[in-house]
């Protein structure tokens, strides 16, 4: 295949909702419909019997969420879909926004029962800021749920963008016959089945296809008709620019735990879900159909496999074609690496690649050369627009609880902060080391990783800090004069750039008033 044709057939998008929403359950089933596995785990009341394919790691089968970005590749209809499935927990949003720059689209799931929830509205509005074409799938048909009308109007609402339905539930709950497909004017029946594909659709002409009372009580078969003239008469027709341009979302509804409406949702995906796009560096616009290959990373993970200390960065192939064994250049570092090892994931299960393309996720071996943002390329020096840190909600100081392990902590920590865990801040005066994180969680999955995976101890006191800012002046003096002064409350992340931890909202507007010439950053692409 020409390097064209290669990029016309690459579907990459990232799969986002509310914890508790069925994200990763969808992930499973659209990897059974796609023929990637023939029979598929559940999660149930936060215990995994049979653990999903995408929650690979000890701490996520123990507690039923995903903690950290899964990677899936499948074919389906002669496409090849990439799936990204991200964390839904809030303490987790980072890694979550770092992923979304990798994808072309998303698909948001919604809990039919709880409607639109907190993270959704944070997660769609990350979605916006880049125009992100995202399609939303209903999910838990087959509980007493809101009524869809309902829940439309509430995503409209509290989301802010224009749905189109293109399918529709006949009953919910108890009741649930089927869905209508409306996409493909076709009825499918509602059969649960927890381990295998339903595929007993039924073909029809529409809604006024007397073939429907064979299946249907008549009085179903009415209000059916009359929910489908009255989502014709107020919902726009589907524009496919629109989806495309993040202005229209299309909506469906399933039950993904039943395997029930995955196969519409599935093959609308692989019509409409656009193809890898152009990509911005800070020199110009990069076009996948470039001949040289280009890419970056979003996110590393030290230790998939716990038998072997490997560590593992996630490119996202931009332009051209990656060939493993290949040299390119390492546009931070100014140096060329080679790449001996490339891999392709099915969640933890690898397999060597020998080329991609863009729109694929690449795993590479890394010894540490590698972080968050890196970019990859032929030669080419522009590094894509970073990924940014945000400036952490919470912080706590890391106290070690065995001395004779010190080595380890400070490679492990390292290595965790690199995936983008947590934020690590060390103190110029005495060293002292403060992780700040989004939610409380992170402290406790960073604690139990550095135990079972770097033999360390550590426990996390409280500290009293408001916000870390990361700090800059023209006049480079006066930034020194600042570090001077404040030097107690100076600190330097992972990138070796300076920050100033406030301890409090007023103080650190005090702070700011007395010392106009330096800049206060909360972000820290500046």
């Amino acid at each position: 295949m020409t390097l064209e044709q290669e990029i016309s057939r690459r579907r990459t998008f990232g799969i986002i909702a509310h914890p508790d929403a069925g994200k990763t359950t969808l992930t499973e089933k659209l990897l059974l419909f796609g023929g990637a596995i023939q029979t598929a785990g559940a999660v149930k009341s936060n215990k995994i019997n049979i653990s999903t394919r995408s929650d690979w790691m000890k701490i996520e089968k123990q507690r039923g969420i995903s903690v950290a970005t899964s990677v899936m590749g499948f074919e389906y209809k002669g496409l090849k879909i990439n799936i990204l499935d991200t964390p839904g927990h809030k303490d987790f949003a980072e890694d979550t926004y770092r992923t979304l720059t990798a994808v072309d689209s998303v698909i948001m799931v919604i809990d039919c029962v709880k409607g639109v929830e907190e993270q959704t509205e944070k997660l769609m509005e990350v979605c916006q800021m880049r125009n992100t074409p995202v399609i939303c799938f209903i999910n838990k048909l087959d509980r007493e749920g809101q009524d869809a009308f309902t829940l439309l109007d509430e995503i409209e609402e509290k989301l802010g963008i224009k749905v189109r339905p293109m399918s529709w539930p006949i009953g919910m709950g108890k009741s649930l016959r089927g869905v209508f497909n409306i996409y493909e004017n076709s009825f499918n029946l509602y059969e649960p089945n927890k381990q295998k594909k339903v595929t007993n659709v039924v073909e029809i002409k529409g809604v006024d296809d007397p073939g429907l009372k064979k299946h249907l009580p008549e009085s179903m078969v009415n209000e059916l008709r009359d929910e489908i003239e009255l989502v014709n008469g107020v919902y726009d027709e589907f524009d496919e620019e629109g989806y495309l341009n993040g202005e229209l979302v299309p909506v469906f509804f399933g039950s993904a735990v039943n395997n029930f409406g995955i196969r519409e949702l599935l093959d609308c995906f692989t019509q409409i879900a656009p193809k890898p796009k152009p990509r911005e560096t800070e020199k110009r616009e990069i076009m996948p159909s470039e001949k040289k290959f280009s890419g970056f990373i979003f996110k590393i993970h030290a230790n998939m496999d716990p038998r072997h200390r490997n560590r593992i960065a996630f490119v996202r192939v931009c332009s051209g074609r990656f060939e493993r064994g290949s040299n390119y250049y390492h546009v931070r570092q100014e140096k060329q690496l080679r790449f001996s090892n490339a891999t392709a994931f099915m969640a933890q299960q690898k397999e060597t690649v020998e080329e991609a393309f863009p729109g694929d996720i690449v795993g590479l071996y890394d010894t540490g050369n590698l972080k968050i943002g890196d970019t990859l390329s032929e030669g080419e020096k522009g590094l894509y627009k970073g990924i940014p840190s945000f400036s952490p909600e919470m912080f706590r100081e890391v106290i070690n609880l065995d001395a004779m392990k010190s080595k380890q902590l400070s490679k492990g920590l390292s290595q965790l902060i690199n995936e983008g865990l947590a934020q690590l801040f060390i103190y110029e005066l005495g060293s002292r080391r403060v992780v700040g994180t989004v939610g409380a969680l992170q402290f406790e999955v960073l604690q139990y990783r550095l135990l079972n995976e770097y033999g360390t101890s550590v426990r996390f006191e409280a500290v009293d800090i408001y916000k870390a800012c990361w700090i800059s002046a023209k006049d480079q003096d006066k930034l020194a004069a600042f570090v001077k002064d404040k030097f107690r409350h100076i600190a330097k992340d992972k990138e070796g750039k300076l920050v100033f931890m406030a301890e409090s909202k007023a103080w650190l507007q005090m702070v700011q008033d007395n010392f106009p010439d330096v800049s206060f950053h909360f972000i820290s692409e500046f």
